[in-house]
């Protein structure tokens, strides 16, 4: 009897048909992307917002007031009476009535200068001077209520968190499409009620399930476009995360285009619906069937496969090679159990962990050069094209280990040089930082790749899941790292990411090659796979002769 491997070298490892499957979940990539750097858009930052007097409104509406005459009537006074005020976070501690002059109405106030009028600081009741409505003028996320749009963001993380976890683990245990276009309903649906939010609780609650499907749809459909291709063309895993940069630069298009941030949610979240037509096209996992002992339905998928790419199966296949392990409640013990998956474990999710926290902490750093957003952005998502076309160029010639390790260790040393990069010389520091980005944008784009290789079948999802939920820890982390050690010294961030890259670096030296050959099946597949250091890409792994249907 065959194994799964060959059966599928038979049929094609990347025909026509794998290729349909391929840029159709890719599709994913775009949408996921959109979801993860959407807070940008939907709660950019109004420089032009005032606090409006008690009855101002009213007042201005029977004089006949312009919103810039009022501001002048609200905010110039504030100004010439305490010069540190602007207006913005704090009012005149009074109130306007129907007594108030409409010509002078400080005067009903007597002979008080500005300056002696007392001031009070507002909660509510902001007026937002701006072309496009978003989360701050929604909800009034300015001044003491600032940091909530970071904690809108940190909430969408910690679903993306909790997916890993929950979906990942649903699954290994489901099968690899029910959650898929279950995570696409879901998203496709909280989106909606995330754009019509009633009020900012309603608001968080569901971008936290929005993260938690989010996730779901991006793990599920990478880990099935890697189990369907050939293990000489798992570099698919490397192509399909060009369509999460494709979908960054998408992004800054779909806001410029679209004035509200309703609209942007909107434009940003229907699109899962149409994933669900996938229902027809794209089968279940034929290796995760296996792992179920469900033999005769991945065969008859690999007969369609082979159908499809031009190709015909001989009809003395009747059972395929499969694993006689069987893991049905997959767990985090699963994958440290062992000395070799305990070592790769640990170290994928420190390397996820740091990636994570490196990239999106330069991409902060980095900011908006310039005054044009959408440009600025869509330049900074075109800065990780190479990424992606540097991996496709040297992955297959010389493995996936060194290109990891020498790419974070890069980002380390390019993250220290900028720390001592004199400051009239801008351009080098933002050069020398960009190299940076590259560098960690690359290792980051290959862990996906050498983490789905070193799990079993019956492990690979939740493996991937569980280790890859880090990098969300790591988005968390970011802002408030960057931040709080700017504060003390703004160059100090580099010289921590600089450290977190070169530890990043020399630990994945220790993770076994993977290239050229077979997604392990079992646990003593990683095992013997982890044993020949530096040597277990040389030729296939001998399957256990035992292990059948």
């Amino acid at each position: 009897m065959p194994s799964f491997d060959e059966v599928l070298k038979e049929a094609g490892e990347f025909g026509r048909f794998q290729k349909r499957v391929f840029f159709l979940l890719s599709q994913t990539g775009i949408t996921f992307s959109s979801l993860f750097a959407s807070v940008v858009f939907l709660g950019r930052a109004s420089d032009n917002f005032w606090c409006r007097i008690p009855g101002a409104a009213e007042l201005s509406k029977r004089c006949g007031w312009t919103l810039e005459e009022e501001r002048n009537f609200t905010v110039l006074p504030l100004y010439l009476g305490n010069k540190s005020s602007s207006g913005e976070c704090e009012r005149l501690d009074i109130a306007w009535d129907d007594s108030v002059s409409c010509s002078s109405p400080l005067a009903h106030y007597g002979n008080h200068s500005t300056g002696d009028l007392p001031l009070t600081t507002c909660h509510d009741n902001w007026v937002f001077e701006q072309p496009h409505s978003s989360l701050i003028s929604e909800y009034n996320l300015v001044c003491g209520n600032a940091w909530m749009l970071d904690l809108s963001q940190a909430i969408l993380n910690l679903g993306f968190l909790t997916g890993a976890f929950t979906l990942g683990y649903a699954a290994d245990r489901y099968g690899r499409i029910l959650i898929y276009l279950l995570s696409c309903l879901g998203v496709g649906i909280c989106g909606i009620i995330v754009a019509f939010a009633p009020n900012f609780t309603v608001f968080l609650i569901f971008r936290f399930l929005q993260g938690v499907f989010g996730k779901g749809t991006w793990m599920t459909c990478y880990v099935i476009v890697t189990e369907i291709v050939g293990s000489d063309q798992r570099i698919v895993g490397i192509v399909i995360q060009i369509f999460f940069t494709l979908g960054i630069m998408i992004l800054p298009g779909i806001a410029y285009l679209i004035p509200t941030w309703q609209g942007i949610q909107l434009a940003i979240s229907l699109p899962n619906f149409l994933f669900l037509l996938y229902y027809w096209v794209v089968p279940e996992s034929p290796r995760w069937l296996l792992t179920r002992k469900k033999g005769e339905k991945a065969l008859k998928i690999m007969r369609n496969i082979a159908k499809h790419n031009g190709k015909f199966l001989s009809p003395h296949y009747s059972e395929i090679t499969i694993s006689n392990e069987e893991v049905s409640n997959p767990s985090f013990f699963d994958l440290v159990r062992t000395p070799q998956m305990r070592r790769c474990t640990f170290i994928l999710m420190y390397a996820w962990f740091a990636s994570a926290l490196i990239y999106q902490g330069l991409v902060m750093r980095l900011g908006i050069v310039g005054g044009n957003l959408y440009l600025d952005f869509f330049i900074s998502g075109a800065v990780e094209l190479p990424a992606a076309f540097l991996i496709i160029v040297t992955i297959d010639r010389i493995g996936r280990r060194l290109p990891f390790a020498i790419s974070s260790i890069v980002a380390g040393i390019a993250c220290l040089i900028t720390v001592f990069l004199p400051e009239d010389i801008p351009w080098l520091k933002t050069t020398v930082a960009t190299l940076g980005r590259l560098s960690i944008t690359i290792a980051f784009e290959v862990v996906y790749l050498v983490n789905s290789e070193l799990y079993p079948t019956t492990l690979r999802n939740f493996g991937v899941s569980l280790c890859s939920s880090l990098c969300d820890l790591g988005g968390i982390i970011a802002p408030f790292l960057l931040f709080r050690l700017a504060a003390i010294w703004l160059e100090l961030p580099l010289i921590i990411f600089s450290i977190l890259a070169v530890v990043c670096g020399v630990l994945v030296l220790f993770l076994p090659e993977t290239k050229g050959i077979s997604l392990p099946e079992t646990v003593e597949d990683v095992e013997q796979l982890s044993s020949h250091f530096g040597k277990c890409g040389k030729k296939k792994k001998q399957r256990d002769t035992n292990s059948y249907i």
